[in-house]
């Protein structure tokens, strides 16, 4: 497989409190999405990197699951993973310390046991999890919902 790139731009007017940016991304699933200080540190309209983060990890690990899953044998009839972003202050800035993942399947053939096997394995895996490492705390919840 070929190497892949992703693109995606930040664009911001202003200082950090009262300023404001979009996100725009290559593919245009994102296209000027605001973000600004109050989306991401209050619950203000708009997105946020953390959220981001979130998302993409939650997409990663849960494709990661998936082709673990079905080269075992056990292709998942539906995967579902809440990922949770903890961003805590640190000094005079912020840190991002931990990731939970919380991931739900249904997988035939697969007992508890077996499924709890292959997320532990997938969040060793998956892309995103091995920037963190060394960096970030992840936390992984399974449950199978068979």
């Amino acid at each position: 497989m070929a190497t892949i790139e992703r693109k995606a731009n930040a664009r911001w007017t202003g200082d950090l409190r009262n300023g404001k940016g979009t996100l725009s991304s290559g593919s245009g699933v994102l296209q000027e999405t605001p973000y600004s200080f109050h989306t991401r540190f209050e619950d203000a309209p708009g997105t946020n990197p953390e959220e981001l983060l979130a998302a993409a990890h939650s997409g990663c690990f849960t494709m990661q699951l998936s082709a673990l899953l079905a080269a075992d044998g056990h292709p998942a009839r539906l995967l579902a993973t809440d990922a949770t972003c903890v961003m805590e202050p640190d000094g005079a800035g912020f840190k991002i310390t931990k990731m939970k993942l919380m991931v739900r399947g249904s997988v035939d053939g697969l007992d508890p046991a077996g499924f709890e096997a292959q997320v532990t394995k997938a969040a060793e895996m998956c892309p995103l999890s091995q920037i963190m490492k060394g960096n970030v705390e992840i936390e992984h919840e399974a449950v199978l919902e068979n």
